[in-house]
């Protein structure tokens, strides 16, 4: 599917905008955390980068596109980003992962109390994501956004 064709390249119907980017607040209390040292969905995206094949770091935040995208010839969406996420937690590199994704609430409700030990999800709330174009704030989804925390086995 090319950018042209997928609704989340589009940008919002009202202006046109695209709220794809963690507000500073936002992402510099999980980084006072987490202490990032890599983003496998940077924004603008460098030429040739591809965070689905790369080897990520050690402390990784992830807020992935929302739509699908094609690669490798094939359509992607948030389930690769999932997967890849777990790549390097579960097979004991050490790897911690941040990833943030819309959810009904009741859902991050049920997440969380199943989780147990093997993670952490927490309610971030309605963020109000920022326009790639020119950095204002967006109206937010409408939906809680979830925080998926994959630290390092102890």
């Amino acid at each position: 599917m090319k950018p042209s064709e997928n609704k989340f390249h589009v940008g919002n119907g009202d202006d046109g905008k695209h709220y794809w980017l963690t507000p500073p607040d936002v992402y510099d209390a999980l980084d006072l955390e987490f202490s990032f040292d890599f983003d496998p969905c940077p924004y603008p995206l460098p030429d040739g980068f591809d965070g689905l094949t790369c080897e990520w770091g050690w402390s990784n935040y992830v807020n992935p596109p929302f739509g699908s995208v094609i690669h490798e010839g094939k359509k992607k969406g948030p389930t690769a980003w999932v997967r890849k996420a777990n790549e390097g937690w579960q097979k004991g590199k050490g790897k911690t992962v941040v990833l943030v994704y819309p959810i009904d609430k009741w859902v991050l409700m049920l997440l969380k109390a199943i989780v147990g030990d093997a993670g952490e999800v927490r309610n971030l709330g309605d963020i109000r994501w920022r326009a790639t174009e020119d950095g204002s704030e967006g109206k937010g989804t409408g939906r809680h956004i979830a925080c998926f925390i994959l630290e390092p086995r102890k």
